[in-house]
């Protein structure tokens, strides 16, 4: 019901002395031994937030010709220099990868060759001196993309733990603006299920294999000792990286690791992008694909709280750039608002004779961004700009609503229910029915269903002329998904086929639909359906009428109460119920919210640090007219002493009218104590404060506990020290407690205050 903030930090500010006694330097490498400040080190999500936007080192560092040094140039692109960095951070980019090939640098040992390591650690270098983040990854390996790769992975295992333990060792003091990548698009090369899952391919195998070599590249990585060890970010993808195919994706697996995120690609809508569609136009139907495709990876990471990173995308220059603008527009608005950075795909193919690989933005010779493309990067940018895109809002800001007629109300589509799975020869989707479009001109086709979301294929009378369709909105909370004839319509009738020539241009040819699964479907009802409605979400005046009755009671010793009720109408527009709480040191807070029965409600849990965050909630009222929301306040900053528990939204549906109608909902404290507050009574055999256990209280103490946070192995807390230091909630050593210990020293508590709450941190 309640899912932890993506944005709250994990970590408490040290003091300016404690900062220069770890001589901690941010955004440069570390010398050896040195010290994380533990106050800089930021979680999963607030990484990926802050990388924004990034962009390809393509075709270059991942080139596999010529030898040497002299692979980077080899597939037409001049070597990097710094000025190439420079104008890819004016630009607006703050996140740069570095597709990097490996294998054809290693020698008979499997050491890679030092001169290489010192160019790829040379262009690091490039970007850490313009404080961007870098992702570094081995990118066209042979002996990972390769024929047998659901056999291969004993093989493959060894290559790729020898790789990124060296990779490991070499950049161990690289802060956390380093990220690194597994794998690219680890895949079977040269089979008919490469880049899909095609019938017959060896699905469960393939996941599997891609699981393991993710693991063990986390396994790596994590074994090298290092400042970072623990919470440098490390992206894993999906069988070929696909982030389109929502099978692929949800045959991944992550590591349990806070700080993996996983890497997809979505060169998304294809057709538009590098396939044989119209290019001239960025139509509806290209947008609805866009954001079903999206939504699909916000819904199997982000939902999951798993970090995702989109690690390329882009669509080729097709002489299209106004379509390309906007095609741009709906991608990065889209992304922000479902909350992961995206990284453009730029191989500087300029001129490239196939047309769907001209992926060109910035002229590598010149270091300057081509007039056309240039323009398509700056529509990205202006999406980052606008602050009515807010990052990670969840739902496309512009989002359209529908309301429509419920599916039993229409022409049932008989034989297709059932469980279908895009992976199995023989289950891809439901058996075709006969259908012509005169049938459903007009109108919608309803799916219901669990699972992947479904999709829609036609074919004309002799079973040819395949068209996929996906649905225009999804009724996320009833399984239900709508396909417009419209879509349908043009769909059908702007196919063009490997000649560029129209398949078929008039969809009365329309005579069979297949409904197909996407990923693991089942498909409980379809029909035809009226048209849905577009709903109207702008905010509607609060009614000025309604029916107030006043009841008065005479007690016995004879005075009067007045109890005044106010009925509100059913159109009355919902708004905001905020309750203000204050923050002691719980652990969790319980909430009872009030309501009509079966009523669905939603909100957020808000607070301030330095924005404002809403974490949000939701549930459906019970029968006696109550919902418990138990909200974990474990892991907010100490500075966070206030918050508000909010009620968004609370309806029901109503059958006569088949809509929902808005009943307000109310919130208190529920009355019995049910949260957990730290255990801080005073032990008189602990020491509280003295980290290092030598009779005093001092800043060396604080450092000691930020010392053995960052880097265990080599500052050891003894167990004695372990309990002298835990000074704050009683719950383990923290950043916390080396706060409470350099309050003291700055006099802002006084050491006999300790053991305390968090509470205390907030002292002015």
């Amino acid at each position: 019901m309640f899912n932890k903030s993506k944005g709250i930090k994990r970590v408490v500010s040290i003091s300016a002395a404690a900062l220069c006694m770890m001589s901690a330097l941010n955004f440069a490498p570390l010398n050896d031994r040195q010290v994380v400040d533990a106050a800089e080190i930021k979680t999963a999500f607030e990484i990926t937030k802050d990388m924004k936007i990034g962009w390809n080192y393509g075709n270059s560092l991942d080139a596999t010709g010529k030898s040497g040094l002299d692979t980077e140039i080899s597939w037409g692109n001049p070597k990097a220099t710094q000025e190439t960095f420079d104008a890819v951070k004016a630009k607006g980019f703050n996140t740069v990868r570095l597709p990097t090939t490996w294998y054809n640098h290693l020698d008979s040992t499997g050491k890679i060759d030092p001169e290489w390591m010192a160019r790829v650690r040379e262009v690091v270098d490039y970007c850490y001196k313009n404080d961007m983040y870098v992702i570094l990854n081995i990118h066209h390996e042979e002996w990972i993309n390769r024929a047998d790769f659901d056999t291969a992975y004993e093989e493959m295992s060894v290559q790729l733990k020898n790789i990124w333990k060296q990779i490991a060792e070499e950049f161990k003091d690289y802060d956390q603006h380093l990220i690194f990548e597994g794998m690219n698009e680890p895949r079977a090369a040269g089979t008919d299920y490469e880049w899909w899952l095609a019938p017959g391919a060896p699905t469960e195998k393939l996941f599997e294999v891609v699981n393991k070599l993710n693991q063990d590249f986390v396994d790596t990585v994590r074994s090298v000792e290092s400042p970072y060890k623990d919470t440098r970010l490390l992206s894993c993808p999906p069988y070929c990286a696909s982030g389109s195919d929502i099978n692929m994706m949800s045959g991944l697996k992550i590591p349990n690791d806070p700080y993996v995120a996983a890497s997809v690609h979505a060169y998304s809508p294809y057709d538009f992008c590098m396939g044989n569609g119209d290019h001239s136009t960025f139509s509806e139907t290209y947008a609805t694909d866009l954001e079903g495709i999206l939504k699909n990876i916000r819904k199997q990471f982000i939902d999951n709280n798993i970090p995702v990173i989109l690690g390329e995308f882009s669509a080729s220059n097709f002489n299209n750039t106004e379509a390309r603008c906007e095609w741009a527009t709906a991608y990065i608005s889209l992304a922000k608002s479902y909350g992961f950075p995206c990284v453009l795909w730029d191989n500087d193919a300029r001129g490239n004779s196939d047309q769907s690989e001209a992926h060109d933005y910035l002229n590598r010779k010149t270091n300057e961004w081509y007039e056309d493309s240039g323009q398509v990067v700056d529509a990205m940018m202006s999406v980052l700009a606008d602050d009515s895109v807010v990052w990670g809002a969840n739902d496309f800001t512009t989002q359209k609503q529908y309301t429509h007629d419920d599916i039993s109300k229409g022409k049932e589509i008989t034989g297709v229910a059932g469980d279908y799975d895009s992976g199995v020869e023989g289950k891809e989707g439901a058996p075709a029915q006969i259908i012509k479009f005169s049938e459903f001109d007009g109108k919608d086709i309803a799916v219901q269903y669990k699972g992947g979301d479904p999709e829609l294929a036609f074919m004309d009378e002799k079973w040819g002329g395949w068209t996929t369709v996906k649905p225009y909105y999804i009724d996320e909370k009833n399984g239900l998904a709508y396909f417009s004839s419209d879509d349908i319509k043009t769909a059908w009738e702007t196919k063009v086929n490997e000649s560029g020539q129209l398949e078929h241009p008039d969809a009365k040819t329309i005579n069979s639909v297949i409904i197909r699964a996407n990923g693991q479907t089942t498909v409980i009802k379809a029909a035809i359906v009226n048209k849905g409605v577009l709903v109207d979400t702008t905010d509607k005046p609060k009614p000025t009428t309604s029916t107030t009755t006043t009841t008065k009671t005479t007690s016995g010793n004879g005075s009067t109460t007045t109890t005044t009720a106010t009925t509100v109408p059913d159109d009355f527009k919902f708004e905001v119920v905020k309750l203000p709480i204050t923050l002691n040191g719980e652990k969790s807070i319980k909430f009872v919210v009030e309501g009509t029965p079966t009523a669905s409600v939603g909100g957020g849990f808000c607070f301030e640090t330095d924005e404002w965050t809403s974490v949000e909630w939701s549930g459906n009222i019970g029968q006696d007219g109550k919902l418990e929301v138990t909200v974990d306040v474990s892991n907010l900053p100490a500075s966070v002493k206030t918050a508000e528990f909010q009620i968004w939204w609370s309806n029901i549906w109503d059958n006569a009218t088949d809509s929902g109608i808005d009943k307000p909902a109310t919130v208190k404290l529920a009355e019995s104590e049910n949260t957990t507050k730290p255990d801080i009574s005073k032990d008189p055999d602990i020491s509280y404060g003295d980290a290092n256990c030598d009779g005093e209280v001092n800043i060396s103490d604080a450092v000691l506990i930020m010392q053995s946070i960052s880097n265990p192995a080599e500052y050891k807390l003894s167990a004695q020290g372990k309990k002298n230091a835990d000074v704050i909630d009683a719950d383990d050593v923290t950043n916390a407690d080396a706060l409470a210990i350099q309050m003291v020293q700055a006099k802002l508590i006084k050491l006999s205050d300790l053991p305390a709450t968090s509470a205390i941190l907030t002292t002015e």
